[in-house]
């Protein structure tokens, strides 16, 4: 009975650790680099795009935990936020002007944007109601790819319900605000079609 109740909790500890921003933004961004190009040499500018969207917010994060600010990567409290979005924002910011400068794929700096705008609305909704980061993020690097590369990038959308579900498994949201949070991500690359 013990391991009936423990047991999806652990698969959606797995599911929440293994496809965290960090590793989704990674994997995802290196692909839009990737796709952008048309060639492994937009590796260099998906790399870029991951190290200032995911690699550098979640260093922020890491550093302020290790200082006790949180207590783990997950921030419950969202009143606790604000400064993790203007990190995201400015880091984000920074590397769209680097690509700019460095005249990087259009898609690419399109997906910044993108991820930029998504935190915007991301920081707005968490001033009055807690929102899930982790489930807009993953929503929004498959609808990207899908708008970037290939609309079959779709087919990985059960990976982002599978964020929004451990994140409600693990009781850090509730289903509304993953929900809220996949259709913010969605929605923020979707736009860049029109």
């Amino acid at each position: 009975m013990t391991v009936a109740r423990t047991g999806p909790k652990v698969v959606a500890r797995a599911v929440t650790d293994v496809l965290q921003p960090r590793n989704v933004l990674l994997a995802g961004l290196t692909g839009v680099g990737i796709a952008a190009a048309g060639s492994w040499t937009g590796i260099g500018w998906g790399l870029l795009a991951a190290v200032c969207a995911g690699i550098v917010p979640w260093a922020y994060i890491e550093w302020e935990r290790k200082k006790g600010t949180w207590g783990d990567r997950h921030v419950v409290d969202r009143t606790q936020r604000l400064p993790i979005f203007l990190v995201i924002l400015g880091s984000i910011g920074v590397g769209s002007l680097v690509m700019v400068l460095g005249h990087a794929p259009r898609d690419v700096l399109v997906a910044m944007i993108a991820l930029w705008v998504m935190t915007v609305g991301l920081l707005t909704v968490n001033e009055a109601w807690k929102i899930s980061v982790d489930s807009a993020v993953a929503s929004s690097v498959v609808t990207l790819l899908a708008v970037v590369h290939s609309p079959w990038w779709l087919a990985a959308y059960p990976l982002a319900v599978a964020v929004c579900w451990s994140r409600v498994a693990l009781r850090y949201h509730t289903v509304a605000q993953t929900v809220a949070g996949a259709a913010l991500g969605a929605a923020t690359a979707t736009a860049w079609l029109f």
